[in-house]
């Protein structure tokens, strides 16, 4: 069974010959540069440096001799920009703060401030604002402003709102030579991110926009409609670019939940996103092959029903660390309705700090509970973090190879 045959029937609730596994085919479900420099040595791999493709997080990219090692069924399709204007193109030498040696675009320049912070300018230029920190001795870069709330945040017009996220045709013809190569040259199943263009991108920070939703619905409500028919135009050009060369889009990588519980009101959601997913996720079935990806951190117990009705196909990175997200309530609730992409090993506990036996063991309970049926992709909870031990990578996916094989026992 191919790579992708393997991918479309467990999205469609099928068991396939084993469980697929993802690593690297999202900026959900990735690898940090620093673990995936340790992962290769590990393994012996031909010493290069690693590129970090998402300079946000720091995430290098999968290449496919770890694609082929691994056995990972699911490759991106993920657009020439994505954060801080920096195009993916032109790679230089670069040092992280612990003196791994990896690869940076071209356009990545940071200035060190009186604390020794890195600060990254927009599209790498000096003269425009700065919009990454990370701070000294960091593992990340901090959107500049994300986090501060506002007392006089005034939102944009919607005249304006409008102006933004339209994909050009340079953006679009990039993605579909990638789809098409890919599809050319492996038997992988592809994932489209083209995140900021499709879904509900915020207005301000995120304090703002949690103001917001609170204080001024109506405003939420006109902008996800403005969003959304933005969104349905892009569809349209994927579409006419992309066609089948890929399988699965994914709509909105925005996080709705905390450790705890929802970051708002579940009402909240009916009555403002609800709407608004369901239009985006019925044009995508209604006029493509393309299964739909969601992506949402945390605690999302009383929004995953909202998501099922949406049309949603898939959820990710499936939490279950977060309050009530138990992979067996998980399973027994909501399997055949959605397919869990993620929660195959605890990445805030298990896969950085316990030993490759008690990885191998957490991994094959999370693939007993997930797998029957299909509807079940193998990936950590999230991407994996700087100093992840490569023994204990390597325990999880291989043990997810070899117990992942159906029938499940």
């Amino acid at each position: 069974m191919s790579s992708r045959e393997r991918i479309l029937k467990t999205l469609n609730h099928e068991e396939p010959d084993r469980v697929p596994l993802d690593m690297g085919a999202t900026i959900m479900s990735g690898i940090m540069a620093h673990a995936l420099d340790r992962l290769r040595k590990h393994l012996g791999m031909r010493n290069r440096a690693v590129k970090v493709y998402e300079v946000y997080q720091m995430l290098g990219e999968v290449e496919m001799d770890l694609v082929d090692r691994l056995g990972i069924d699911v490759l991106p399709v993920e657009p020439l920009v994505q954060f801080f204007g920096l195009r993916r193109e032109k790679w230089k030498p670069w040092k992280l703060w612990d003196g791994t040696d990896v690869l940076v675009p071209g356009q990545f320049d940071v200035e060190v401030d009186g604390e020794g912070n890195w600060l990254l300018h927009s599209e790498g230029d000096p003269a425009r604002p700065v919009e990454g920190k990370m701070p000294k001795d960091g593992f990340y870069f901090d959107m500049a402003s994300a986090l501060e709330a506002h007392l006089d945040f005034n939102p944009p017009a919607l005249s304006e709102v409008k102006k933004e996220n339209h994909l050009s045709s340079e953006e679009l013809e990039f993605l579909a030579a990638r789809a098409e190569r890919l599809r050319r040259e492996t038997d992988k199943a592809l994932l489209l991110g083209c995140w900021r263009t499709m879904g509900f991108s915020r207005v301000g920070s995120i304090p703002d926009f949690l103001c917001l939703l609170a204080l001024d619905p109506g405003y939420v409500r006109d902008l996800f409609a403005v969003r959304t028919e933005t969104a349905l135009k892009n569809m349209e050009k994927l579409k006419r670019y992309l066609g089948d060369s890929i399988d699965i889009v994914g709509l909105d990588g925005a996080d709705y939940g905390g450790q705890n519980n929802e970051l708002f009101a579940p009402e909240l959601f009916e009555e403002l996103f609800l709407p608004f997913y369901r239009e985006q996720n019925d044009w995508v079935h209604r006029n493509t092959s393309w299964k739909t990806w969601k992506h949402t951190c945390g605690s999302v117990t009383r929004i995953i029903p909202m998501l099922i009705a949406s049309g949603m196909d898939i959820l990710n990175p499936v939490q279950t660390s977060a309050a009530g997200m138990d992979p067996g309530w998980l399973k027994k609730e909501f399997g055949g309705k959605i397919t869990f992409w993620g929660g195959g090993v605890d990445t805030q506990k298990t896969l950085p700090f316990a030993s490759p036996e008690e990885v191998e063991r957490e991994v094959a309970e999370r693939i007993r509970i997930f797998s029957p049926g299909g509807g079940f992709v193998f990936n950590p909870i999230h991407n994996i973090q700087q100093g992840t031990p490569p023994e204990n990578i390597l325990a999880a996916y291989d043990t997810a190879r070899v117990v992942g094989k159906y029938p499940i026992v």
